[in-house]
């Protein structure tokens, strides 16, 4: 089924075509060259893209997808990388004039698409209490301003720090060293709304909370099972490695509500048969899961190879790997042989034969590889998701051997970095204990706010200062009339930022951009031209040097601007030479090498060719950190997502013309939407059952039942109705236009990420 009819939206200039079946090819390359050079003009965006992902270059400021070891191409980048690069190195600036003719009232009448289109930001701006408009402000003012704000807190922990997953390793290792000898813990970051499902899984079932595989270890795989992630639009360098696995044997088979283009069919650009040809298929078959299903799909698997272990002992289970380096496996298995597989049926929308299917598939494998990304993370029941996933792997010792393990697969290009650097609310006691000793401090101990804690807390009056380095907090967060009215109820919100977004609008009483330099730009210090790190999604740390001349002299790189608020802080006799980190990254790294485990001789390695990888237990040498010293079978209750009578199940997802939450464009190519974002994706019956037909505009009314059982609602209003191939009872939409419907305390057990993949809601018509 596909939406085979191309209708218009009268009112808002929104035209709906059938979905593409491929991903990539000549219109990626098209797209790209368009985009990059609206934004920065011929030379500038051949400037750019000559050093995009290269040894001697920048690393994207997109995605964390891994560039392969060894020979690079001329032109290794995405259609979405070159989004990215053309977004941040725009030649299109704010300046103070702009605000002077803008009122912050008047912005925040725009969408994120019109303020991320306006260009770089230029100087370091202020919102006095009162005004209307942003002024500018000497940087040294802004550092004092911020220092004196903090000292006036009644205690440290009424600030909170957030963090967004471009900042490079040395930024976020400063930040939270000044954080922690301010002495709080409250760092919210980027992956308490994402991965951090991952993080809690992984840790307590493995040991460390990040994946075991390589680039290699994904090309040589026999299968790759890829649950609720859609690497077409959000990590569109991954479908070069599936091609590389699938021209070495590999079978992938596609877990997903909707049918995504980069899992059909991959048209690479830079080979023949992408420009000419049908290109590659990827998946080689696809299994349409209903909205939270996959927990029941892992767990039918694992009694479909238990039976097939009891009909022939040996020959599926990997019990010497279970015996020598797992515990709790008995208790596993008894609680897996009693799952229902109608139940199963039922959660997944899947047949037997599918399910079937695809436990054939694990047996026949001898390397397995499971990845995922937000649509397993982002359930009340993500963490126990991800670890029936683990569970799968360790009944085959498909952990810790070439061509198999664990691929989380992470968005923001250094948010796994960030983590490694101490960006979390409770960093473990080791860490702690080597920061002090390198610094002379004494950190704090107590757990800080996550995401959902800061909101939570600015929101109760106990938290009224909140800086962010980088990011779009207002907009990446759920709940957003209560996330502004926590913002609006704080003295000051600083934002360190390099475009304008809604951030900056929904302020404290007193407000602050600090504009920096990003990935791209030229860095340079008084010792000289910078270069900084970061962390990929498979544990590889490299230098990234930006080549393009900054849009501003008044920029500030986030080291920089980190050392100058901690110097106006904590004076120029601090025990962390601050100033010193500022003038040469060299220093920061050495500090970093004596309190980081992995990164000892820190500046040479990390000076090779393709960086160094980080050590990784489970995947090295089959040692597994847990509390049992082992690999933990875990046990979980099944949980599933049944659709209430009269209501649909939504899930929030990414458009194919953003990033996160900046948007690059109005259009989803591979989704058939041109020209706007007000849309909801659902299955021709459900609009059917509505009395509807394709192109109504409805409300969209959220339902959730609070710990008190009362039924909370939340609205947002005016979306178009698009028929596509979902299953019945699930609809899409894009974020963050729906993330008002996303309840604050609507969270993961155990994690605590924001629940966007599993909305109650129902829909109503407009006048």
């Amino acid at each position: 089924m596909t939406s085979s009819d191309k209708f218009t939206f009268d009112e808002d200039d929104v035209v709906v075509t059938p979905e593409k079946t491929y991903a990539a090819g000549i219109p990626a390359v098209l797209v790209s060259l368009r985009r990059g050079v609206e934004q920065m003009g011929p030379v500038r965006t051949a400037r750019a893209l000559l050093k995009l992902n290269q040894r001697e270059g920048f690393d994207c400021p997109g995605c964390a997808w891994p560039e392969t070891p060894g020979h690079r191409k001329h032109a290794e980048f995405c259609e979405n990388g070159v989004k990215a690069v053309a977004e941040e190195a725009t030649t299109r600036t704010i300046t103070p004039e702009f605000f002077a003719r803008h009122s912050v009232a008047e912005l925040l009448g725009k969408t994120e698409y019109w303020l991320g289109q306006q260009g770089r930001l230029t100087h370091p701006m202020v919102l006095s209490p009162g005004a209307t408009h942003y002024e500018p402000l000497g940087w040294d003012a802004a550092f004092a301003l911020i220092a004196g704000e903090l000292r006036a807190l009644g205690s440290p922990h009424e600030a909170v720090f957030y963090t967004s997953g471009r900042t490079s390793n040395e930024a976020a290792f400063l930040y939270q060293l000044m954080i922690r000898a301010f002495g709080t813990n409250n760092m919210p970051d980027c992956s308490n709304m994402c991965h951090e499902s991952t993080g809690s899984a992984l840790s307590e079932s493995i040991g460390i909370g990040k994946g075991s595989v390589s680039v290699f270890d994904i090309e040589s795989a026999d299968l790759i099972l890829i649950a609720g992630q859609n690497p077409g639009t959000n990590h569109p360098r991954m479908l070069s490695t599936l091609e590389s696995a699938k021209a070495n044997g590999a079978r992938v088979i596609a877990i997903n509500p909707l049918p995504e283009a980069g899992l059909m069919r991959f048209k690479d650009p830079q080979k023949v048969h992408g420009v000419i040809g049908d290109g590659i298929a990827i998946a080689d078959e696809f299994l349409q899961i209903r909205l939270g299903g996959d927990q029941a799909l892992f767990q039918g698997l694992g009694r479909l190879l238990l039976e097939e272990e009891d009909r022939n002992p040996g020959t599926v289970i990997d019990r010497e790997f279970i015996d020598r380096h797992t515990a709790g496996f008995e208790e596993y298995a008894a609680h897996i042989r009693k799952v229902d597989l109608g139940t199963v049926a039922q959660a997944t929308g899947l047949s037997p034969d599918q399910i079937r299917r695809t436990a054939d598939a694990l047996i026949a494998s001898k390397k397995t590889i499971i990845c995922w990304a937000m649509g397993l993370t982002q359930h009340t029941h993500g963490v126990a998701t991800i670890q029936d996933a683990v569970n799968l792997l360790l009944l085959q010792g498909m952990i810790g051997k070439p061509g198999a393990g664990v691929c989380p697969v992470r968005g923001h290009s250094n948010v796994q970095g960030d983590r490694t650097m101490g960006i979390w609310e409770k960093m473990p006691e080791s860490f702690l204990a080597a920061l002090d000793a390198e610094f002379g401090i004494t950190s704090p101990r107590e757990d800080g706010f996550d995401a959902v804690d800061s909101i939570r807390a600015m929101r109760d009056g106990k938290a009224s200062v909140f800086v962010g380095m980088g990011g779009n907090f207002v907009s990446a967060t759920p709940d957003t009339e209560v996330t502004e009215a926590a913002m609006r109820r704080c003295t000051l919100t600083v934002q360190v930022s390099t475009k304008l977004n809604r951030s900056h609008l929904v302020t404290g009483e007193t407000a602050l951009i600090l504009p920096s330099l990003g990935r791209t730009d030229r860095d340079v210090q008084s010792s000289g031209k910078q270069k900084v790190s970061v962390e990929d999604s498979m544990s590889v740390v490299h230098l990234s040097r930006g080549n393009l001349q900054p849009t501003s002299e008044h920029l500030r790189s986030e080291v920089a601007i980190v050392c100058g608020i901690a110097t106006a802080l904590f004076g120029t006799d601090h025990a962390v030479p601050w100033q010193e980190y500022t003038a040469d990254y060299d220093r920061i790294r050495d500090s970093i090498a004596r309190v980081i485990p992995g990164f000892e001789d820190f500046n040479r390695k990390v000076r090779q060719p393709d960086g160094f990888a980080l050590p990784h237990p489970p995947r090295d040498e089959r040692r597994f950190d847990t509390s049992t010293g082992k690999a933990n079978f875990t046990v979980n209750e099944l949980s599933w997502l049944p659709v209430p009578e009269g209501r649909l199940m939504l899930q929030t997802m990414r458009s194919h013309d953003q990033y996160n939450t900046t948007i690059y464009g109005l259009d989803d190519r591979y989704r058939g939407v041109k020209g706007g974002r007000r849309v909801l994706f659902i299955h021709p019956d459900d609009i059917a059952a509505f009395s509807g037909t394709a192109g109504d505009r409805v409300d969209l009314v959220s339902e959730w039942t609070d710990v008190e059982g009362k039924v909370q609602e939340r609205r947002a209003e005016d979306f178009r109705l698009v028929p596509y191939p979902t299953p019945v009872g699930n609809v899409a939409a894009y974020y963050p236009e729906t993330n008002p419907l996303v309840p604050l305390d609507h969270v993961a057990r155990k994690s605590n990420t924001p629940v966007s993949k599993a909305i109650t809601i129902r829909i109503e018509r407009r006048p």
